[in-house]
């Protein structure tokens, strides 16, 4: 009799605690809770064909949670069916985003949210009303398994006459599940290079991660609006913002490697090269995988890449980076203060002194964060500047794409490797979410003038 009472006030307190963290703290918790179970689960023996360490089972994890891709062990060869599919749950839920989902669930148990949490979802979904949240988030989730469903029936047509039923539709699955999240995880050692000619394996990984890259802003005002004209601000600078970042990394990719004897040059046919110049251009905005040897690059499509990576894609996505629309707002307010206008403008529309800033805050702290692991990263290995820069770079984008020094890195090496990856999945969200629910200051100071440039 008395348990029943005990129980639910246990609940009840857990309930109240649960409300009480930050969004900010909430969002750092699940992600290195997630990181902690997916370690003690890698680390079983039924998760391995053979001993896994401590410090690999961490590292794979950190790099499923974060969608990286980044790996120290061949996935298809060192795990079990078990510990691939560990990182499947891994990879789905850190590409959704823990923290959307848990607001999800106490808003589900509670019946409402306090301010703050409803400033964190409007900040994912772009939405202010509450219903409409709930609403929107169960959309959310329904359109992931719809397109990641979409994405294995397809791959299976390729997979399934070449591996089989069984085996076939399996990768096929962890592929699309890989994609959509923008994880970057394979089941080959070579990743896709067997396929770089490929028109479905290309255009199916390449559309699975663009979707999943874009945003979830953008895919729902898109599903409740018919008209290009009808679209947010936001929406339609990421649909132009990709498709143009896309076509010049394509070009750029091919114009720079079309030479390269270990690279582009080694294809046969224009149709592989184009293919493969596709593919590599638009999959270093966080999905990391690869068609081509990542480490024959030449030094200029290496550099070039690394900006694609630092950018990222679409804000409230699975992806990382700064975003592509924090770089789009960048550009704005250059273009803005060329021209001395009060404010930046795009398709009829100003954007806010506070957005500004947030884009400028958001991309001089990424710009510190990748500068100082760079830095570290020079004084712990001897592995060449590109190949570390590369590195950094691709931890904090949470690309996964590497020059092939991961598995050679230090432990300390691995251990900065580790923190940029959950920071560049953690530290842009946990920024945008802190300003999303900052108050404006009470006391107003004179302005004063201050030499720039």
């Amino acid at each position: 009799m008395r348990q029943i009472p005990l129980a639910a006030n246990v609940i009840q307190s857990a309930r109240r605690y649960i409300l009480k963290i930050t969004p900010q703290r909430a969002l750092i918790l699940s992600f290195l809770a997630l990181s902690l179970v997916g370690t003690l689960l890698l680390k079983l023996p039924i998760a391995s064909h053979q001993p896994t360490s401590w410090g690999e089972a961490l590292f794979t994890a950190v790099s499923a949670a974060t969608v990286t891709g980044l790996v120290v062990v061949d996935t298809g060869s060192h795990f079990t069916l078990f510990g691939q599919w560990v990182l499947i749950v891994l990879m789905q839920a850190g590409g959704l985003g823990l923290m959307t989902f848990g607001l999800l669930i106490i808003q589900l148990l509670n019946g409402r949210l306090g301010l703050a949490h409803r400033a964190v979802l409007g900040e994912v979904v772009n939405q202010g009303s509450q219903a409409d949240m709930k609403r929107l988030l169960f959309l959310l989730f329904g359109f992931t398994a719809f397109v990641e469903l979409i994405g294995t029936a397809l791959l299976a047509l390729q997979w399934i006459p070449e591996m089989g039923f069984t085996r076939g539709l399996y990768y096929s699955f962890f592929h699309s599940i890989s994609a959509f999240n923008n994880a970057g995880f394979g089941l080959e050692a070579d990743s896709l290079t067997k396929y770089v000619g490929n028109p479905l394996i290309n255009a199916v990984i390449s559309g699975l991660f663009i979707t999943g890259g874009i945003g979830f802003i953008v895919i729902i005002d898109m599903l409740g609006k018919k008209r290009f004209e009808k679209y947010a601000l936001h929406t339609k600078m990421m649909l132009i913002g990709t498709l143009f970042i896309n076509v010049v990394a394509m070009l750029i990719v091919f114009l720079l490697e079309y030479g390269n004897p270990k690279t582009l040059g080694a294809l046969p046919e224009l149709s592989d090269q184009l293919w493969a110049a596709w593919f590599q251009g638009v999959v270093t905005r966080t999905a990391g995988f690869n068609t081509i040897d990542i480490a024959a690059l030449g030094p200029a499509t290496a550099f070039f890449m690394m900006g694609l990576m630092f950018i990222g894609a679409g804000s409230g996505s699975t992806a990382s980076g700064i975003k592509l629309s924090t770089f789009i707002v960048l550009l704005l307010a250059t273009r803005a203060c060329l021209f001395n206008r009060a404010k930046p403008v795009a398709f009829g529309r100003s954007v806010g002194g506070d957005i500004v800033f947030r884009a400028l805050a958001i991309t001089v702290i990424g710009l510190f964060c990748v500068v100082t692991g760079i830095f570290l990263l020079c004084v712990t290995e001897s592995a060449t500047f590109l190949d570390l820069a590369f590195e950094a770079v691709s931890a904090f984008g949470t690309v996964g794409m590497s020059r092939g020094i991961t598995a050679s890195l230090s432990s300390p090496g691995q251990l900065l490797i580790m923190v940029l990856m959950l920071i560049g999945r953690v530290g842009p969200l946990t920024l945008a979410f802190t300003l999303a629910t900052a108050h404006p200051a009470r006391v107003q100071f004179p302005e004063g003038r201050v030499s720039v440039g």
